[in-house]
């Protein structure tokens, strides 16, 4: 539900959940195109990048990372935030794909980022 409506926001255009089990990010809920990164290796991708450097990442322009996975050809920036229990472990991420070169700003963050804290409350 948190996922469909976020992607009814201005320039959500995918927006997914991934749990971090197993030294490994895998795709939980997620509204858009179907991705074929279902499982993403630690350091991989932005999405895997931000849980090696244990911090979120906003991407204004996906085709300057080098080790980018794209999920679309539509996709020109990306925002991640952490999903943290209590004691700063992480849990999973929070993944918006935007369809516009700098998308994402810093209120995006601040606003996922408590978004994150009220899904960490209820993660199981």
């Amino acid at each position: 539900m948190v996922m469909e409506m976020l992607s009814a926001l201005p320039g959500y255009d995918w927006c997914g959940v991934y749990r971090f089990e197993n030294r490994e990010l895998l795709l939980d809920e997620f509204v858009g195109a179907p991705t074929e990164h279902v499982r993403i290796p630690i350091g991989v991708g932005v999405c895997g990048t931000a849980v090696a450097e244990n911090r979120n990442l906003t991407i204004e322009d996906v085709s300057k990372v080098d080790n980018y996975l794209s999920c679309s050809f539509s996709t020109k920036s990306e925002i991640v935030v952490l999903i943290r229990d209590g004691k700063g472990k992480i849990l999973g991420q929070i993944d918006i794909d935007g369809h516009r070169v700098g998308n994402f700003e810093k209120s995006d963050e601040a606003f996922l980022g408590r978004l994150a804290e009220m899904l960490a409350e209820r993660w199981e």
